[in-house]
């Protein structure tokens, strides 16, 4: 059930559609959906009265036993719908945290998916809720004097919530150390970014040799994994799978995204991956530039990934170019199909070069001793070398530095090379 207005990018078919997708990886059946045009759905019902009883009408055709709302209802709104037609309501946003919830792999996922749960339905709780006190032994001494059943699964619930709050410090604190560490040896990093199902997971393990999961379904993965992959230069850099965005994505979730989010604020750069064989490709790249924009992190260059070119016929791979402007892609990219590896190397070549520009490579010729080995891996892991030879003095490498690394090179550096800084 949707209500479509006029402030929407995306229309109620295709968004109803994407509904039922979610609906399926959570193993319901969809046996029927509907939509009402509104200036702003009803404050009371979601839908206008008429709707309403056309509901109820097809429940005997259609024999369902539970509605699902492509929007977030306020609680009033969900008790309202329940109590007229007589069966559960679940919206958008309860569905896409139980989708998370069945996707969360780590101990931080599940206790971030948990409070975000938790937060969403502690002001809808009802009597129905009155499984809360039965996590207590036997449910027995957890209600204080005067205290209704209600005020004590929100007393429960609080105290949950206060409970799941205090592990994910103790988790951020943990993640933090590590990135703290990581900064010591600075290696760059890079951030797949995406709508859910475009292919990112894939793409992680064309390039690593990985083993992310990567399903024909809606968030097949939730956790981040980053891994170290060398460049065709030789540059080593941290490639980091991020969870997908999807359109209406819930306030709740964006706790939920804590750890994906830290990953792409210290990424330099982002390659957003595009689904090009989607009908909704245009809405989708709209979607996730504007999350990305919403969460702060849209200001980081961006190479855009298209994807699933395999798909596409030789005409169609040919007029994607063309295609830049209707699908909303103002920067660079590269055609990619991550299943079958094509133009991998073009992909990582430009994200090279974007890296280069980005943090200030300098050419450089440098003759480092050779008992200096540890310069020599430096420059391969933190630059990019073009060439190599062995003289007298050592290992002459020629190639670029980024800004950072010029000092600790300063002495080794060759009269022409320092004329190339210059």
């Amino acid at each position: 059930m949707a209500v479509e207005t006029q402030t929407q990018t995306w229309s109620a078919l295709d968004s109803l559609e994407e509904l039922a997708s979610l609906a399926e990886t959570v193993d319901v059946e969809v046996v029927g959906s509907i939509s009402q045009k509104l200036s702003h759905p009803h404050p009371g019902t979601y839908v206008g009265k008429g709707k309403l009883e056309e509901i109820k009408d097809l429940r005997d055709s259609l024999d369902y036993n539970l509605i699902m709302v492509d929007g977030e209802l306020t609680p009033a709104q969900q008790r309202n719908l329940e109590r007229e037609l007589e069966l559960k309501i679940i919206d958008r946003t309860a569905l896409i945290l139980d989708v998370f919830a069945r996707r969360a792999q780590t101990r931080e996922g599940r206790l971030q998916v948990e409070l975000a749960q938790l937060q969403y339905r502690l002001p809808r709780l009802t009597r129905m809720w009155s499984h809360l006190s039965r996590q207590s032994i036997g449910g027995v001494g957890v209600r204080g004097p005067g205290e209704t059943q209600l005020e004590t699964d929100r007393r429960l619930a609080n105290e949950r919530i206060s409970f799941l709050k205090n592990q994910l410090i103790d988790v951020h604190a943990h993640r933090e150390r590590y990135r703290q560490n990581r900064k010591k040896a600075p290696i760059a990093v890079v951030s797949l970014v995406g709508y859910t199902n475009a292919g990112k997971s894939t793409l992680l393990n064309q390039i690593t040799g990985a083993d992310v999961l990567a399903e024909d379904k809606l968030f097949a993965t939730l956790d981040p994994t980053t891994r170290r992959v060398t460049l065709p230069g030789g540059r080593e850099v941290l490639l980091t799978d991020t969870v997908g965005f999807i359109n209406n994505l819930p306030t709740q979730l964006i706790a939920a995204f804590r750890a994906t989010l830290e990953e792409i604020s210290e990424a330099t750069l982002l390659v957003h991956v595009v689904d090009v064989t989607h009908p909704n490709a245009p809405e989708q790249v709209a979607t996730v530039n504007s999350t990305l924009e919403d969460l702060g992190v849209d200001d980081r260059p961006m190479l855009y990934a298209l994807n699933k070119i395999d798909a596409l016929s030789d005409e169609q791979v040919a007029m994607l170019d063309d295609a830049r402007v209707e699908l909303g892609i103002d920067g660079p990219s590269v055609a990619i199909s991550a299943a079958r590896g094509l133009n991998i190397t073009e992909l990582l070549a430009t994200v090279e070069k974007m890296l280069e520009r980005e943090e200030g490579f300098h050419p450089v010729v440098v003759t480092i001793p050779y008992h200096r080995s540890d310069l020599v891996e430096r420059f391969h892991t933190q630059g990019h070398v073009t060439d190599r030879d062995f003289v007298e003095e050592g290992t002459v490498l020629t190639g670029s530095l980024p800004d950072r690394e010029l000092a600790r090179f300063a002495d080794f550096i060759s009269v022409s090379a320092a004329n190339s800084v210059d």
